[in-house]
């Protein structure tokens, strides 16, 4: 039996279970390591699981997922050395999809630093430029304090990731209870939903009285801060346009009169008022350039950096999107006039530029040629969907097809990896969505390359008994890559370092214990799909794509012009 003294002791490890279950989590990723096997201890002694995987990578991954899932954010655990540098990747993904997370790595102990320890590095140093904290706890003491100081750090302006390396040492010692600081559930953050500008509210609200053709873009900040109905409020209120993009896809439902989607660049040319939400003018926007140069812009975003950044704007509201929209909404209240009324023929011309773009693409949707069209294989998946399927995309062209035709029918059942653009976030957001929300049905697409990732954490799917309808658009390509070099070499020089094995990805899952099938007509898509839903197993459905066939998106990319 331990002495009166020993029981008023507590290790580093177990302080940061603490803070985590202070903090609400629930799971935490790893692959375990023997620099950081005393967090684990501490979790079984708070009640936070533990979910090993097969890649750090994966991990890191399954806690961007997490937070995106949940709205709480996550967390990845994984060892020194090249156990944070598998991690990198996942980390600077949530960077910029701007997701809550902490990574905790391993470090060689204090009394050993630079004797050349084992798998020591300088993590500090390598993760300081895509986080928004990095640090290491100095004493076991700090252990708690430390970890709710990162999460802190995590919803500073824009949501991100923060790290914390942990020193052997410092993890495995112990100090007396009363010497330790552990923050309060509750009480070591404030607010951070700001209403913002409210003279900037009120001429945002003018704007949108006055405007003949407004139109707004909903991004991932809608979701990011729960916005979802003020946004649909305004929308509704004001009669105008909605476009979405990111984590916001299925703000409004498909089939919403104010729900458009094929038609943003026709609305963004000729839009005299356009209100972008929470959206950078980055690369996906091109940089601002797609606006229309007459019209009134206003950008609302929760960090102050990114309003105005690669194009002027007229109006800058920096705060939560959902206060604000939902102030704006007050501040239009009874002063409408009729305005909203007379939008009607803008939604119309829309709504019939929308109907020109889905007429020209509808027999490619029901094409009945082998190999599969993929817009045809997007298309049955889109029909496939219910209001509880959550949706996520990993992979370059495949995906890009499904940007334009897959609909969720619910907010927050869009996932993909954002834009950094990387692949392999397919099994790990399935991972983190399914057990968050065992309720939902999770169904991803992945491009063939994309899965060859992180494919192999299907295992852990099984293993945790983690049913979800996966689908391979197999073109046995990087295809994305592959337009681009025909572009800039000629077809003789097409296939350089982009050809992959024609690989059978349901005999995979089968081999790992999940449901597999094998698809080559486009008849037998939306039956293997039931039947993958309904083996109540992880599966895929290996569906051979036409490989000559491009997505608009990839060929109007800029770096092939």
């Amino acid at each position: 039996m331990p002495d009166d003294n020993s029981q008023q002791l507590i290790s580093g490890g177990h302080l940061v279970a603490k803070a985590l279950k202070a903090e609400g989590v629930e799971v935490i990723y790893t692959l375990c390591g023997g620099h950081i096997i005393d967090i684990y201890d501490g979790c079984v002694d708070e009640g936070i699981e533990v979910v090993d995987v097969r890649h750090e990578q994966v991990a890191a991954h399954a806690a961007d997922g997490y937070a995106r899932i949940t709205g709480k954010p996550g967390c990845a655990v994984v060892t020194a050395g090249p156990g944070t540098t598998d991690a990198v990747t996942g980390v600077a993904n949530a960077f910029r999809a701007e997701s809550p997370m902490l990574l905790i790595g391993g470090q060689g102990a204090h009394t050993q630093h630079k004797m050349g320890s084992l798998q020591d590095l300088p993590h500090v140093d390598m993760m300081t430029p895509i986080t928004k904290f990095a640090a290491t706890v100095p004493d076991t003491a700090r252990a708690a304090d430390m970890v709710s100081m990162a999460f802190r750090e995590c919803y500073h302006g824009a949501p991100g990731p923060s790290f914390l390396e942990i020193p052997r040492d410092v993890l495995d010692a112990k100090v007396p209870v009363e010497k330790a600081r552990v923050p309060k559930a509750g009480h070591y953050r404030a607010s951070t939903r700001s209403a913002g500008d409210p003279e900037a509210v009120e001429k945002l609200a003018d704007l949108l009285v006055h405007a003949e053709k407004p139109a707004i873009l909903l991004g991932s900040q809608v979701w990011t801060t729960r916005g979802t109905d003020s946004a649909v409020e305004l929308v509704r209120t004001l009669n105008m346009p909605a476009y979405m993009n990111g984590a916001g896809r299925g703000t409004l439902p498909p089939g919403d009169p104010h729900h458009f989607q094929l038609s943003r660049r026709y609305a963004f040319a000729g839009a005299d008022v356009i209100v972008i939400v929470g959206t950078p003018f980055d690369f996906r926007m091109g940089y601002g350039k797609r606006l229309s140069p007459a019209a009134t812009v206003v950008q609302i975003d929760l960090d102050y950096r990114t309003v105005g950044k690669n194009r002027d704007i007229d109006l800058g509201i920096v705060g939560d999107a959902g206060l604000i929209l939902k102030s704006v909404t007050e501040a239009v209240s009874g002063r409408l006039n009729g305005g909203a009324v007379k939008r009607k023929a803008w939604l119309e011309e829309l709504r019939a530029a929308e109907q020109t773009a889905l007429d020209k693409r509808l027999p490619q949707l029901r094409s009945d040629a082998s190999p599969i069209h993929p817009y045809r294989l997007v298309s049955e998946i889109n029909d496939f969907l219910t209001e509880d399927s959550v949706y996520i995309g990993d992979g370059g062209d495949i995906v890009t097809f499904s940007g334009q035709v897959v609909q969720p029918k619910s907010p927050g059942h869009w996932m993909d990896p954002g834009p950094l653009g990387t692949l392999g976030v397919g099994v790990p957001f399935v991972l983190a969505a399914k057990q968050a929300r065992p309720d939902k049905e999770v169904v991803a697409l992945f491009g063939d390359g994309a899965f060859s990732l992180t494919g192999w954490d299907f295992e852990t799917l099984v293993r945790y008994n983690l049913p979800f309808v996966g689908i391979v658009g197999n073109n046995s390509s990087m295809n994305q890559i592959r337009y681009g070099q025909a572009q800039k070499y000629g077809l003789e020089r097409e296939r350089v370092g982009n050809t992959l094995g024609d690989v059978r990805y349901d005999e995979f899952a089968r081999m790992l214990g999940g449901y597999g099938e094998e698809v080559r007509d486009p008849a037998d898509i939306a039956p293997a799909l039931r039947r993958a839903r309904e083996s109540g197993l992880p599966s895929l459905i290996n569906v051979w794509v036409d490989p000559d066939a491009y997505a608009p998106g990839t060929m109007n990319q800029t770096m092939y012009k």
